[in-house]
């Protein structure tokens, strides 16, 4: 707490802020340029937001490739993609196909030049069995005034291929890495490390033992790619070890463009360009309109809400909420973040444990001034008092985030970004900006304890009296969640309501004789299609053109027939309509990836809950009422037949973060008064207490919250609604388990295992 300002510092403290906010806002707006770069409007959006660029690559060559090697060519293409987006895809499209879909991008012919030719990598000898050179090096003037060397080709590819010359292709390279070693000198040098696989170690041995002839006149290895020389390096010693290094890089940039060359030109298939396109928004045009139109509604009950409810320190905590609005947009722009719906769902959740830690803050004042200090003292004790419930609550949500970050696979990673800029960004605002507003307004006057709230005493709620009904209903819910996937599974084949995402289906592609609108495509003609295939369908726009991508579950052929039947009656089609069978957009590896990475989230997050409470019944409490969100969540969704989309995984993320954040602040109480905790008070009244103590700031941060997720449903179109309401279950599930489940398994836990008695 600032201590002694003065009327003049309040006034410019709260002049600053008003104009930074102002300032902030604009640049949000308008962009910090002519252009409107930096601007709202320039933040980089996901193909479910905004669209990309999509590039189908064929199979080179007449057999048709095995599913491993187009799995491998996928896992491998997605690592690379990834450099230009995490929120990346690249499935299979019929038999021998590869689609990528590129978000944030619009310039085809530079992402397919940047990408080349994936599979097309060749490692060529400097000298032919005759003796001649397979290629040349001239020395010609670089375009910085410099000097480089020029190579080209004395003979075609395929002679190269025939005589022998080609020592090594890209499937012999396991992986190429840039990084710096240290060389005999000790001075640091940046290289790019080869890994090779055992049939390529062996023949590299061989070649390298060739050109370097004992050291004398060695000799060079070019690597080839996709009709160009990447490099061209000398051979100073046999390798026989199957790891090379290739050094000479000027900087660490041009190295892992290198190595990123080597890897794509390392696929297990050698692949063409059969087409590229932009492609529209998946969710369409108007999804950024009415997400956005939501979001403001909804930021507008909720400080209106908080001004009701808290008087001084609800305004307070409005315009620092305005603050964290404006800067989270600014700061999406200023690192590059790629938004999608999954990445909004980071950022509504952080709203929501910003407009917790302001909650959690505001009772510990109230209860303060309810025992006579004064608003001054109260402010100051009651921010100190909520430190470390903020603390441990925002990072044991930030370490899954962390987690999520750096193991999580590329649709996961959006969602972990956002959700860690904005965790530390709600602290910064409630813990600063929040306390110096609050500082200034009491020091221009507003000091009557009546305008910040007296808490009052409320008689202990008996939770633990019902715990038995609380774990009965929840055991119940999750068995019968079981029960319903059961019964799905046995009449569906499908559990859960799989989205294309997850299990593939056909895409059809009709070229209609005039322009149509996404909105026209989903009123008009969808409800024919659903009606064939059975299933709800996604639908994207071609740039530039009359077509657009009708992707649905996978149909048999008279499905198809129909379909294109329909489209020719009713629609005038009269170009023809093709139909592939396509993947899902998340892989096996991808779900398992995710799995593992909240695994360790979920281990990480019991290491800190251990050393920060000194009791693991803390974190094993908090990680049971955790899976039970998650289990009563996946009850819902297959009983309600959600569709299971790429934003499943995000709204279970973000389910776990809301999550144990409520339940920590409940856990951080209870260490309070247990520390305080008289001879004549029990455990069971001890937490009796620390729930009811919390029960306001539980009610309102899940009501501030679920406001915001509700105005989103309502306003949404069909992809957000169902992302939305399970979201919505998700939060009352939160909230009902960290209030009558974490607490009372804390409970039995710890009448179970006693911890052990002190010497």
């Amino acid at each position: 707490m600032i201590k002694n300002m003065t009327r003049s510092k309040a006034i410019i403290i709260l002049i600053v802020l008003v104009l930074a906010l102002a300032g902030i806002t604009y640049v949000d707006i308008a962009g910090v340029d002519a252009s409107g770069r930096g601007s709202a409007s320039d933040i980089k959006l996901g193909l479910d937001l905004a669209g990309g660029v999509s590039i189908t690559y064929q199979v080179v060559g007449e057999e048709e490739p095995s599913p491993t090697d187009m799995a491998d060519t996928i896992s491998k293409l997605q690592q690379r993609v990834w450099n230009y987006s995490t929120e990346a895809v690249v499935y299979q499209e019929g038999a021998d196909r590869i689609n990528i879909e590129i978000p944030g991008v619009s310039d085809a012919n530079a992402i397919l030049q940047e990408l080349g030719r994936p599979g097309a990598l060749y490692f060529i000898k400097q000298t032919g069995s005759d003796g001649t050179d397979n290629y040349t090096s001239q020395l010609v003037m670089t375009q910085d005034g410099g000097y480089g060397y020029e190579h080209s080709l004395n003979r075609s590819l395929e002679e190269i291929i025939a005589d022998g010359g080609v020592v090594l292709e890209g499937t012999d390279v396991m992986d190429a890495e840039a990084t710096t070693r240290t060389d005999n000198m000790q001075n640091q040098q940046i290289v790019v490390v080869l890994t090779l696989n055992e049939e390529g170690t062996a023949k590299f041995e061989e070649a390298t033992r060739e050109a370097y002839n004992g050291g004398v006149n060695s000799k060079s290895i070019a690597i080839y790619y996709d009709g160009n020389f990447v490099s061209v390096p000398t051979v100073s010693a046999v390798i026989s070890d199957g790891s090379a290094q290739i050094s000479g890089s000027k900087n660490f940039e041009e190295a892992e463009k290198l190595a990123s060359t080597i890897r794509i030109g390392g696929l297990s298939l050698e692949l063409e360009e059969l087409h590229s396109k932009v492609v529209g928004a998946q969710l369409g045009v108007d999804a950024i309109e009415t997400s956005l139109k939501a979001g403001a509604i909804g930021l507008v009950i909720v400080i209106v809400f908080m001004i009701a409810v808290y008087f001084i320190s609800g305004l307070a905590a409005s315009l620092a909420l305005g603050m964290y609005v404006a800067m989270i947009v600014m700061l999406l722009n200023g690192f590059d973040m790629t938004l999608t719906l999954s990445g909004i769902a980071g950022i509504i959740l952080s709203i929501g444990m910003a407009v917790d830690a302001n909650v959690i803050i505001f009772a510990r004042i109230r209860e303060e001034l309810a025992t006579g200090k004064t608003v001054k003292s109260s402010m100051q004790i009651g921010f100190d008092k909520a430190l470390s419930a903020i603390i441990d609550g925002n990072i044991t949500t930030l370490i899954a985030a962390a987690v999520l970050w750096i193991l999580g696979p590329g649709t996961v990673k959006g969602f972990a970004q956002t959700l860690a800029l904005g965790i530390v960004l709600s602290m910064f605002t409630a813990l600063v900006l929040t306390k110096l507003i609050m500082s200034a307004l009491y020091t221009l006057g507003l000091k009557d304890a009546k305008w910040y709230g007296i808490g009052k005493e409320h008689k202990p709620l008996n939770i633990l009296k019902h715990r038995k009904w609380f774990f009965g209903i929840s055991t119940a819910l999750i068995v019968a969640g079981f029960v319903v996937m059961g019964v799905f599974m046995g009449t569906t084949g499908d559990a859960l309501n799989l989205s294309l995402e997850f299990k593939g289906g056909t895409a059809t592609t009709v070229t209609f004789g005039e322009s149509k609108t996404l909105e026209q495509v989903n009123s008009e003609i969808v409800p024919y299609v659903e009606e064939i295939t059975g299933s709800g369908v996604q639908i994207q726009t071609v740039q530039g053109s009359n077509e657009i991508i009708f992707k649905s579950d996978s149909l048999d052929k008279d499905q198809r027939e129909q379909l294109n039947q329909i489209f020719r009656e009713q629609f005038g089609v009269t170009a023809e309509i093709g139909s592939e069978t396509i993947s899902s957009t998340i892989s096996d590896e991808m779900t398992r990836d995710t799995i593992v990475a909240v695994i360790v989230a979920i281990v990480c997050m019991l290491i800190y809950i251990r050393i920060r409470f000194s009791d693991i019944r803390f974190g094993a409490s908090g990680v049971m009422a955790l899976l039970h969100d998650v289990l009563v969540v996946l009850a819902f969704y297959a009983a309600a037949r959600v569709s299971v989309s790429n934003t499943f995984i995000a709204c279970m993320l973000t389910i776990v973060g809301y999550s144990i954040n409520a339940t920590i602040v409940i856990f951080d109480r209870v260490r309070e008064n247990m520390a305080e905790m008289g001879k004549k008070e029990s455990l069971e009244d001890v937490l009796n207490r620390s729930i009811t103590q919390t029960l306001s700031r539980s009610i309102f941060t899940s009501l501030t919250t679920f406001i915001m997720v509700a105005v989103l449903y309502i306003l949404g179109v069909t992809s957000i609604r169902d992302f939305a309401l399970p979201l919505m279950v998700g939060i009352l599930c939160g909230a009902y388990s960290s209030v009558c489940l974490a607490g009372p398994i804390w409970y039995v836990l710890r009448r179970k295992f006693p911890p052990k008695a002190k010497a």
